[in-house]
Formats: structure tokens, C-alpha cells, sequence
């Protein structure tokens, strides 16, 4: 099969959707190559039949919209969705005490404020680590482990590794939008990229499902995208410009292949890093947690982080772990385990905090939710970060290639705002910007 477009966009994540809608809406003609067979990238929303109730929302990828980003809460208002602000207690269990966690009075919180000051110092072009920071700070070892457990599990990042001046851009960042505030989709996170499918096929685009590609081969306003559909046959769209939201992971794998290598693409690839984590949720037939629980922090426990849907009192938690503590658990679980190991591990560890016992814990359990994004071949990790000196890589990953290639993604983001839902979005909107505008 040979097509042709105005504009083919790779991926149907909610870059690739927010892309091609603004591009179809604009009178291009627009297809989107999606390998799997589903919509929503990294969102993953799952309807859990419950019995003699409505079904349980679970999100296996993207959960929470992080404050109020302008990206998504436009998409929220246009179509009507109804949200749920999180709220609640947070506790911390630490030496076999489960106890309120005064996050507002935490050392640990007052080591992070510190790091724009800290940075300021820092010569021109002098980039660090968050763990030489730590280094450089007078705090003792429990606010260190405290501060390291945040940075790690919020950025799925290595604090070896990470960039500074990058933690230091996403917090104003985050500031700058009320990025502590969460909030749920009531109908689920899959109500945003199905809402952005059905305005670009309402448009004339054209969304093609199961067509992984596996060549890009381009020149200037002369592009030809390859692959092989989900029943084997060999494919070829050719159009005029493309827009690649193939995520992170994929693009350092290099199971695309580029023709001609894009030489600053490779360059700045190098400067950034896909954050592993692991996560799963687990459905009980009645909650035996603290009623007003939201967030639950375990640091010296596997999984260290939990939380609820608090206020909502479905009976469903979920245990959430990132960066190098992913290899932590693989290791507790054993390489390679099955996912009913992972389920073993969260009820020993919830068993453990609140004190009930296996058998208590097996006949209230309902079921195990869970995907593994590292194995996922689409995906290959489940958000990304900067590495020391990648302050600058999502900027220039985000410029066009002699107008022929654009490229949109978390990864892309400009802002500060990696590794989010409203950074994909962004990051669609300003490729299509840039397309129409060349």
C-alpha cells in the first residue's frame, strides 16, 4: 500500500493527536501511523467491571493532571469533562510506625527550595547532579533519603544523573501552574486523546492503527515512512512533512531508522534519558487504609509510594515506584518475574504498614492492575528526564529539520514540564505551529 499526504504524524499519543488535529483542523490532509492498536500513547485507562456498582476507573500509564496547565484544562472545558480535584491526608511509615507526614514543615521540601539558590552560583555552563547538590547540603541522612525519594520517584530519574538546572526549571515551572494540586478525569484519562481522535477524524484525517514503521526515509519536503501492518503486509505513506512523537525510548533504541541519519537529532538524544517505573493498582472489596488517606510514603519499603483516589472511597490503591529503586524491586521479585510476583510484593508490604494479615489481604483482594512500560516495545520506559548538561537538548530537539521533519513529545517540551500529559500536548500544538508557519 502506497498513500500520500499533505502531513503524516507518528503516533497517536496525545502529541501526535494534539499535532494532527490542529493540522487537519487547519484543511491539511493528515494521517496518523499508530503501531498499536489502540489510541492514548502512554495513556492507558482500564474499566474494571465492579459488582452492583459502575466500573472502577484504573490508569495504567498517565493519572494525574498536575495543576492547572492550560493544555489540558482547554481540552477539559471543550469537552465538558467532569474532574475530581485530589485531597486528603498524607502518611508516613518509618520504623514500623505508620504517622501523619508533615510534608509542609519537611526538611526534605526545604533542600529542594534551596536548589535555585544553589544553581545561581553555579558558573556559566556549569551543569551538576542532584546527588553532588546533596553532597554540597547540610542535612542528615534521613532528609537526604527523603529529598533523594522525592526527586527519584517524581522524575523516575537517577540522582546520579539527573540535571539540576533542569529540577530547578521544572519547579518553576511547576510553581508557576499550582503543580502540587491533582486532579483525576472522572470518565478517565482516555476521555482526552478519544475527545482529540474524534475532532481530527471529524476534520478528514485519516488514523491508521497497527502500522508500527521501521524506515524513515526523507529530503527536503519529500517523506517516506515504512513499515509493516498488523497483518504483515508491507506499507509506505509518502507526504510532504512529517511529524515524529515516537517516544523517547524508541528514538534511542534506533528501531526507526532514519535516512539520512538527522546527525543533531542523535546528538541531543544523548543528553536525555527515559526514567523507568512500576506501578500498580490494586482493587479491594472494602478499604482498610485511613479513611482520609491520599498519599502513603514508605521509603524503606518496596513499593515506597502509594496512593488513593481520596475523596473518591473506591476501595483502590495504588503502589508506585521509580528510577533506581525499579531495579530494587526487580530485584525482590526476582528478574523477569511474573506480574502475580509484583502483586505478592505490593500485599506483603501493605500488610506490613497496616497490620493485617496475608489471609485477611487475600480474601479482600479483588484484582492486580499493572503494565510494564519498560518491556512495552513502544514506549521503552515510561517518561523522560535531563541528564547533566541536557538543560538545552529538548530545545533543540524541538527545531525543525529543513522543514521537512518536526518532532513533538514529552521529551520535546520547552517548558519545563517533562514527562507530562501537558507537555506532550504543548509540544503537538507548537510542531503543528511550526508546520503551518513554514
Amino acid at each position: 500500500m502506497i498513500a500520500e499526504y499533505d502531513i503524516v504524524v507518528v503516533g497517536a499519543g496525545a502529541a501526535g493527536l494534539a499535532a494532527a488535529r490542529a493540522l487537519a483542523t487547519a484543511g491539511k490532509r493528515v494521517a496518523i501511523l499508530e503501531a498499536r492498536n489502540r489510541i492514548g500513547g502512554r495513556i492507558l485507562t482500564r474499566q474494571v467491571p465492579a459488582k452492583g456498582s459502575r466500573p472502577m476507573r484504573v490508569e495504567l500509564g498517565a493519572e494525574f493532571i498536575h495543576g492547572l496547565p492550560e493544555d489540558v484544562w482547554s481540552i477539559v472545558r471543550e469537552a465538558a469533562l467532569g474532574t475530581l480535584e485530589l485531597h486528603g491526608s498524607r502518611y508516613r511509615y518509618s520504623g514500623g510506625r505508620l504517622m501523619p507526614d508533615a510534608q509542609e514543615n519537611s526538611t526534605a521540601f526545604g533542600v529542594l527550595d534551596r536548589m535555585s539558590a544553589w544553581v545561581a552560583e553555579l558558573p556559566a555552563g556549569r551543569d551538576a547532579s542532584f546527588a553532588e547538590y546533596l553532597n554540597g547540603a547540610t542535612v542528615d541522612a534521613d532528609v537526604r533519603a527523603q529529598a533523594t525519594a522525592y526527586v527519584e520517584g517524581f522524575n523516575a530519574a537517577d540522582r546520579n544523573v539527573v540535571s539540576v538546572r533542569a529540577l530547578v526549571k521544572q519547579q518553576q515551572a511547576e510553581d508557576a501552574i499550582d503543580g502540587d494540586r491533582l486532579f483525576h478525569v472522572v470518565d478517565g484519562y482516555e476521555a482526552i486523546p478519544r475527545f482529540l481522535c474524534e475532532r481530527f477524524e471529524s476534520a478528514g484525517g485519516r488514523l491508521l492503527l497497527g502500522h508500527p514503521i521501521d524506515s524513515i526515509r526523507w529530503r527536503r519536503h519529500a517523506v517516506t515512512l515504512g513499515g509493516r501492518n498488523a497483518q504483515g503486509r508491507a506499507f509506505e505513506l509518502r507526504c510532504r512533512r512529517a511529524v515524529i512523537t515516537l517516544p523517547l525510548g524508541v528514538l534511542q533504541a534506533g528501531v526507526v531508522r532514519f535516512d539520512p541519519v538527522p546527525l543533531r537529532m542523535v546528538t541531543q538524544l544523548r543528553h536525555l534519558r527515559m526514567g523507568p517505573a512500576t506501578r500498580m493498582t490494586l482493587l479491594f472489596r472494602s478499604r482498610f487504609w485511613r479513611d482520609d488517606m491520599s498519599f502513603l510514603f514508605s521509603e524503606q519499603e518496596l513499593p515506597p509510594t502509594w496512593w488513593t483516589p481520596f475523596p473518591d472511597t473506591a476501595p483502590m490503591i495504588t503502589a508506585w515506584i521509580a528510577g533506581p529503586k525499579s531495579a530494587l524491586l526487580q530485584a525482590e521479585i526476582g528478574a523477569g518475574a511474573a506480574p502475580n510476583a509484583l502483586l505478592r510484593q505490593c500485599l506483603r508490604t501493605l500488610g506490613k504498614v497496616f497490620r493485617v494479615a496475608d489471609i485477611d489481604l487475600d480474601d479482600l483482594l479483588m484484582s492486580g492492575h499493572s503494565h510494564d512500560w519498560q518491556s512495552d516495545e513502544y514506549a521503552r520506559g515510561a517518561y523522560s528526564y535531563a541528564a547533566v548538561g541536557g538543560l538545552d537538548a529538548s530545545l533543540e530537539m524541538a527545531q525543525p529539520l529543513d522543514g521537512t521533519l518536526y518532532f513533538a513529545g514529552e521529551h520535546t517540551d520547552l517548558s519545563g514540564h517533562w514527562g507530562t500529559v501537558h507537555a506532550a500536548l504543548g509540544s503537538g500544538v507548537r510542531a503543528a505551529t511550526q508546520v503551518l508557519s513554514d
